[in-house]
This record gives structure tokens, sequence and C-alpha cells, in this order.
């Protein structure tokens, strides 16, 4: 039903769109442009619509008040390289190529930042495969030229998981995670070539030297460049929208911002410097590059982006592209617990918890359930909101009805195109599956109001805690006592919906899997 509701839905004839509204009549829209901007580990309560007080981000504000906001919009995994897989490929974690953050350690010494600066077989993460179906690839085939600038993460630069091997025509940015820890780097890549920038080469990962002092900001410019990297990737961006403003054009802007290390251009923390006061430093203690003023700089680094969408909104106005562009902001995951950020001061992803435990990292709601917002002048309604329950693998359909593009029958996602243009009947997921590989090993399903969660399952746990979100929104209660039944569907579910993977294992689940089909050995799912 679904695969047939996208094709009566979505028909692209001469470069148009017709999209089916209520009253069986069909209004004809041009192929949109589509900006695709992504944060890096900003919480759910890190923008001024969704509640933040402390940040001032005017500009993602206005996108809200000009289009729609998703408050019940999820991620598909608590940390980045699985979240942008299928983010991608439409896939839910149960299916997904990639299922956790893999350095493969094998290669070398990785986690040293000059060597893997020096010898790109040591950057990226587990590639995707060759000819894999990414959002890019479809939308190229539909005419769109195509952008990915920011942080990869999907596959080093010598593997057929690049950026230019899976539908993008311009790539510029960080290919490798562990890169983008540092906003200062040695380089960033442009499709295949390697760029030097004017920067020393220091390591992202330092503790503050215990005989100089802490209260003297000077101190601390031994922790920057002079090329700051998200100074260069707007201007990409904005580049590749100016050369292609006589083409439809997909930009996927997935920008490190606001993952640590803390670090802003000057006059960005300054103007928090006056507004929060002084403050203590960061010392390293929690990993990444010490800061004199972490909650300053953690909020310039969020109001600096903000500062970008309102640099490409502009772009748009000002060639003439503004009404023809579908603008979505999102965040990959919910918000750290390393690295000086005080998520506690910002309330960051309030109305969830944030501390260890509850945000990144973990299938609480904190760690996956993140602001989405869209704008489409004259097609979106200004001021909506939506409870919509979805997910990334619901991009792929969406961006592909959008676009007239056709959607793969692999996708686990639906389009919510109907939601967005408030037209038409929206299909529902019946439920959201999340598996997580990592952080003891992870679980996690939503069916309506209720959400389960396995966790330590690399510990042998095989119980299941049950919240009711309607009633317990910071998931505090486990009723999974009260509710057996609700609890054997949601164990139903998790094994239902769990394809075992070769390289992301998941503990006891997948050895039961085995078990159970010895004449079905676990494959990566096509």
């Amino acid at each position: 039903m679904k695969k047939l509701f996208l094709l009566l839905s979505a028909v692209l004839v001469g470069g148009v769109i017709f999209t089916s509204c209520k009253e069986g009549k069909k209004k004809e829209i041009s192929r949109p442009n589509i900006v695709f901007i992504m944060a890096d580990d900003l919480g759910y309560g890190e923008l001024g619509c969704f509640g933040q007080e402390k940040i001032e981000t005017p500009n993602i504000d206005r996108l809200a008040e000009h289009g729609i906001k998703f408050t019940n919009f999820y991620s598909g995994a608590p940390v980045c390289a699985p979240a942008r897989c299928m983010l991608l490929t439409g896939r839910h974690p149960g299916h997904a190529q990639i299922r956790g953050n893999n350095e493969m350690a094998w290669r070398g010494d990785v986690w040293d930042y000059k060597k893997a600066s020096e010898d790109p077989n040591l950057e990226g993460q587990y590639p995707l495969r060759k000819g894999t179906q990414t959002i890019a690839r479809l939308l190229r085939q539909a005419g769109y030229r195509t952008a990915a600038i920011g942080k990869w993460g999907l596959g080093g630069p010598l593997t057929d998981g690049r950026p230019t091997e899976q539908g993008f025509d311009l790539f510029f940015g960080y290919n490798c995670q562990r890169q983008a820890h540092n906003y200062y780097p040695g380089h960033l890549w442009r499709n295949d070539e390697k760029v030097s920038l004017d920067n020393p080469i220091f390591p992202p990962h330092q503790h503050f030297p215990k005989d100089e002092d802490p209260y003297d900001p000077k101190n601390y410019e031994k922790y920057k460049g002079n090329e700051y990297a998200p100074d260069l990737m707007i201007q990409e961006a904005l580049k590749f929208i100016e050369e292609n403003k006589e083409h439809p054009f997909f930009l996927y802007y997935p920008t490190p911002i606001p993952h640590v290390a803390l670090q802003a251009p000057e006059e960005w923390v300054e103007k928090y410097r006056k507004l929060f006061g002084d403050e203590e430093p960061y010392l390293g203690d929690k990993g990444y590059l010490p800061c004199r003023y972490p909650r300053a700089t953690y909020a310039a680094m969020i109001s600096y982006l903000d500062d970008q969408v309102g640099q490409i909104v502009n772009k748009l106005k000002e060639l003439g592209l503004y009404e023809n562009t579908i603008i979505f902001f999102t965040s990959d995951n919910g918000p750290t617990y390393v690295g000086g950020v005080d998520t506690k001061f910002f309330d960051s992803a309030h109305p969830f918890r944030s501390e260890y435990g509850w945000g990144k990292g973990f299938t609480h709601e904190g760690g996956i359930r993140i602001p989405m917002i869209a704008t489409w002048e004259g097609h979106i309604p200004a001021g909506t909101e939506s409870d919509f329950i979805g997910a990334f693998w619901d991009i792929m359909p969406t961006l592909c009805e959008l676009a007239g593009a056709p959607v793969p029958d692999s996708t686990d996602g639906i389009s919510f195109v109907p939601t967005l243009l408030q037209k038409g009947e929206q299909p529902r997921h019946d439920h959201l599956y999340w598996e997580f590989p990592a952080y003891t090993g992870q679980q996690a399903v939503r069916k309506g109001n209720w959400k389960a969660i396995r966790d330590s399952i690399f510990k042998g746990n095989h119980s299941i805690k049950l919240y009711d979100l309607n009633n317990d929104i910071r998931e505090e209660h486990n009723i999974a006592d009260q509710h057996p039944d609700i609890v054997e569907e949601m164990a139903k579910i998790m094994k239902e919906d769990h394809t075992p993977s070769k390289v992301f294992r998941l503990g006891w689940v997948d050895k039961e899997e085995k078990e159970e089909k010895m004449k079905a050995p676990a494959v990566e799912p096509k």
C-alpha cells in the first residue's frame, strides 16, 4: 500500500509534480530545490522555537514561523554515522548497512590525529557499499544537481563509501568524523582532492597544561588556527546555490556544529561571554579541547550556525529561488555529555533528560528525538505544528515524492508530503524500531504513546522497560510489570524488525537469530 500511495500521489510530468488533494483535484507544483540542513549533536531543546531561552536562534526560529515544526520526529540512531546512513538510505536500524560508529582500527593508529591527517588510508568510518541507493543517487537520476557539504562519516576518501561514489556531484568538508573533532583542521576534502588549510596540526583531545594559568585566555590560543572550517563550508554552500540557480538542486548540509570540540569565532563567543558573565574554564578532563568559556562558546557555535542558516535563506531570496525551495532543518541525534558541554545549564534536551544515559548514545527520547522544521513559502502553511511520528528513514520517500523521483522498494520509510502540504491522507507507521550495537547494546520501539527499551544487551539482559510517553515524557517510570501484553508485543517487534548484520552484531539477539535460522545465515540486507 505504501508504494501504491507514492505512485498515485506524486507523478512527474514535464518537470512538474501533480499532488492529489482531498477534493480529488490536482495542484501543479514545480519541482522544488531541496536544502537539507542537519546539525550535529543539537538537542531537542536548543532552539528558540523548541523552548530554548539562553541561546538565540532567530533565523531557525523564522523557518518554523514560516513553515512546519514536527514535535514527534526521530533520528535513526543516537550517534553520528548510523544516523547519517539511515537518513540517506531510507532504512531503519534493523535493516541498515551501518548501525554504529565503526572506526576500523585494524587499519592502524586511526586515533593518531597527525598520522590520519597525513595518510588518507587512516581516515573515515565503515563505508557504504558500492551502488547503494542513496537519496543523492535517486535525485541525481531525476535531474537534480547534488552536493554534500559538511561532515560525511560514511566511508573514507579511498573507499566506495565516499560521497562522490554515493550520488553526490560535489562534496566539500570533513570526510572523517575524527578529523571533525577539530574545527581548525589541517585539511578538508573537495570531492577526491585533499585541500590543505592554513592551520597547525594539533590533536583535538588534550588536557590543559598544569603549569599554565587556566584563567588567562591567552593560554587557549594554542587550540585555534587561521581557517575555521565552517566558514569555508558556508562559502561552498552559497557558491553551489549560485552555480546551480538554473537547475533543480539538492544541497545536503550536514554541519559539524555544535559537536565538540568547543571552538567558535571570537566575536560570537564575546557576545555570550557578556551575557553569561565569567565562568569556570573547561580543562579537557572529559575529552576534546580545553576552553576558557565553555558555556559561551557552546552557545556561540549554535548562534553561528543560525547565522549560516540566515545566509542560505538570504542567498535563495537574492537569486529568486526562495519560493521554489523547500528547506529542512534537523539534528542527527541528541546532545552530548562530554567535551565541556553543560547540557544542564542549557536544558539541552528539554523536556527530556540529557545527562549520560539519557542523551547522545542512548535510545531514550533525549538521545533520538530531534527538532525537525520544514519551510516552503506558499506551499507549507506558515506556523504549522505536527505530531506526526516519523524518523530519518521517512526522508527518502518524502524527498523523492517532492522531486518526482521513483522510491526504491527497499525503503522502510513513508512519505510525509501530505503533512508538509496539509493536503491528502497521511500514511502512518504502525511503530518505529531502533537498535544500537554500542553503549552496552540497545533496542527500542515507539508504538503510539508506548516506548519500550531493552538495554545492556551485551551484558545478557533480556528484560524490556516500558514507558507511557503521554504521562511520562522523561521515561522515569518503568511500568512493564503492569502491562505484560504490551511488553510481549514489543518483544515481538524487536525480534521481527532485526536483521542480523555481519559487522554490527547485537550480542545474544544475533546468537538467537543464528540458532533459529541455521538455513538462512546472516547477511547484510540489500
